[in-house]
């Protein structure tokens, strides 16, 4: 029986669902055979129809014998994983109210157009209803035809179909001439191995021979290479030595010959410029030669000035005497 769910309010001012019955429809005692899409998505839970779709809250879930798929289930846990982080994050950003003063508390207010009487009971009543659950369709029994016709037997005698004196001769003559021929191919198969095995081990000898006049070839060729690679590098080395020596002899050629004149030059330029003295002269140069420079000048200085006065009183007395004689002569 199927339910059809209506509104209605109680005089008590609770609200409850009421239904009307109606009568179910016809089905089949059994499940439908699964069609290819079903058949290609067996074991696949999005196909199946026992599984309930979106959300599962105060719901009934029939149980399923079907195994669930792995990657499914990863993926619905990643769903759930990731709107459990927005709802995290819208929480975390979405405006909340400030807190309460010193002495002050926050309270709910209705801000609808129509107050509601608010309680903290809340009237709810859960009706349910189950369906019967499909079984599965017994399997079709073996065809088995109806018997026709008669049972009929005959009775045979000893010697009448086979005479094993008789008829052995020739499974005899079979067996024997088999076994002869197995025989003697197996005798000639041991044979041809042997002498196949002799030309093998004359063969592996040969080729023995041989790899070992290649390795001593090698062995040769490799040590008159090493002989040649060392010898080239001797010669190298004689030469690199011959060439450092005419460089150092040239260099000291070069040197002699440059500083042949060089350390005469340097000597005379540094003596020249003092660097090399006599102490004595040096003395003298620094110490006594200006010393009695300053000496001579203060004696000419003195000499300079005494004649100047001289000059002066004997030019004073000259111009007293020029100016008696004038007043002598004007007497």
């Amino acid at each position: 029986m199927a339910f059809v769910s209506h509104g209605q309010r109680e005089p008590n001012g609770s609200y409850t669902f009421s239904s009307r019955p109606r009568p179910v429809e016809n089905r089949s005692k059994y499940r439908e055979p699964p069609s290819e899409q079903t058949h290609s998505n067996y074991g696949n839970i999005m196909y199946d129809r026992r599984v309930v779709r979106g959300n599962t809250y105060a719901q009934h879930i029939i149980p399923t014998t079907a195994q669930p798929d792995p990657v499914e289930i990863q993926r619905q846990q990643e769903l759930r994983r990731r709107a459990i982080a927005r709802k995290r994050a819208r929480e975390q950003f979405r405006p909340r109210t400030p807190e309460a003063l010193q002495g002050r508390k926050h309270i709910d207010v209705q801000t609808e157009l129509y107050l509601e009487e608010l309680s903290d009971v809340i009237v709810a009543t859960d009706i349910e209803c189950q369906t019967d659950a499909f079984l599965d369709k017994p399997a079709t029994p073996l065809f088995i035809p109806a018997k026709s016709g008669k049972d009929v037997a005959t009775q045979i005698e000893e010697g009448e179909l086979f005479d094993f004196d008789r008829e052995v001769q020739p499974l005899l003559e079979v067996l024997v001439g088999k076994t002869i021929e197995q025989s003697l191919e197996e005798v000639m198969e041991e044979e041809e191995l042997a002498c196949l095995r002799a030309q093998q081990r004359a063969f592996e000898e040969l080729r023995n021979n041989e790899l070992a006049e290649v390795r001593r070839l090698q062995e040769q060729e490799r040590r008159h290479s090493e002989e040649k690679a060392r010898r080239i590098a001797q010669q190298k080395e004689v030469l690199q030595k011959e060439k450092e020596t005419a460089e150092k002899i040239a260099a000291r050629a070069y040197t002699q010959q440059y500083l042949a004149d060089l350390v005469p030059a340097v000597f005379t330029s540094l003596r020249s410029h003092g660097y090399f003295y006599d102490p004595v002269e040096k003395d003298i140069e620094t110490n006594f030669l200006p010393w009695l420079m300053s000496e001579v000048n203060n004696s000419l200085e003195k000499r300079h000035t005494a004649r100047a006065v001289l000059d002066t009183i004997i030019h004073d007395v000259a111009q007293r005497r020029v100016e008696r004689f004038k007043e002598t002569d004007t007497q």
